[in-house]
């Protein structure tokens, strides 16, 4: 007898992943794409990332066998639900997937578990409580601008700006930039921001300098979540201001957390939580009396939610490791 088949979209800002499972957990198939968030890159370019993610996992001819699908993806997905209905179409998937927010899916690649929480920390930042696997409370997850503390991009920002202040108090140009790192670890952050942004340049005056950083990150303000990385470098190097930084923000996710966290795991998502570093670090040991997991693979996790309706509950919860391994 031929076995029917389950597919989990992760559809994000940066990149789209799909998995295909036989309902044993058995993956069939898996693959990567672009971006295909609707919001950020528009709608023909969403629709065309997924598409190619869908027909390069899906084996040859097995759409028909595909009983169940579900799609995780932030924001309203209005407009891709024709797009989305035309792709299973092509492939002679007989029905079309659920829709599931990234926050839900992000938690049950972490956790079989029906009731907890999530702390996600990546580009973005937010919390939420899951219960019964349906997203009951939010906290922050409002967007780089105005929201999302304690995220890549707020910890960026947070060394960006102290590296502005520095120059717009007149530290010399020598001092930000010197043909040598600093040693013992103090100054490293602004050496390091500093190269990020003027790499060879050498304005003349610090005012000069300062106003330069301005200029290039309103210009692509991704540049500044990249400084996180850097950040974290620092911090581990021992410089006091990223210290500062990576305390601040693990403080600031944990009580983001605190708003909503009733009982149950804490899954934690997105790569400034899952990546070995400071932050991790520190939140984990500010979570030390919780039950703490980490997410895996969200496609799979995407695929097991589809298939759980469709297995008896003890087999689905056994079975969650086999859809959630990273591919």
């Amino acid at each position: 007898m031929t076995q029917s088949l389950v597919v989990g979209v992760d559809a994000g800002a940066t990149s789209t992943r799909v998995a295909v499972h036989a309902l044993d957990g058995t993956r069939v198939g898996y693959a990567r794409a672009g971006a295909a968030n609707p919001t950020a890159h528009g709608l023909l370019k969403a629709a065309a990332s997924l598409g190619d993610a869908v027909k390069a996992a899906l084996p040859p001819g097995s759409g028909p066998r595909v009983a169940a699908s579900m799609v995780g993806m932030a924001g309203d997905v209005a407009e891709m639900v024709p797009e989305l209905a035309r792709i299973w179409a092509e492939h002679g998937i007989v029905h079309g997937p659920r829709y599931e927010g990234d926050l839900t899916i992000a938690y049950a690649a972490g956790s079989a578990e029906p009731d907890g929480s999530l702390l996600l920390s990546g580009t973005g930042a937010g919390a939420a409580r899951i219960a019964g696997y349906e997203l009951a409370q939010v906290a922050d997850a409002m967007g780089w601008l105005l929201g999302d503390t304690g995220s890549g991009f707020w910890i960026g920002r947070q060394a960006a700006k102290a590296v502005v202040n520095a120059m717009d108090r007149g530290l010399p140009v020598a001092e930000l930039l010197p043909a040598e790192p600093p040693a013992g670890g103090e100054g490293l952050l602004l050496t390091l921001v500093g190269r990020h942004f003027l790499g060879t340049e050498r304005p003349a005056t610090p005012r000069a300098a300062g106003a330069r950083i301005v200029r290039l990150a309103q210009a692509d303000h991704m540049r500044l979540a990249a400084l996180s990385a850097l950040v974290s470098e620092a911090a581990q190097a021992g410089d006091p201001l990223a210290v500062k930084i990576v305390q601040e923000a693990a403080d600031h996710l944990v009580a983001t957390l605190r708003r909503v966290h009733v009982s149950g795991p804490v899954v934690l998502a997105g790569s400034v939580l899952t990546s070995d570093g400071p932050v991790r670090e520190a939140v984990m040991e500010l979570l030390s009396g919780e039950t703490v997991t980490t997410a895996r693979d969200a496609a799979g996790a995407a695929a097991w939610l589809s298939a759980r309706p469709l297995l008896p509950s003890s087999e689905a919860t056994a079975l969650h490791p086999a859809f959630t391994a990273c591919a």
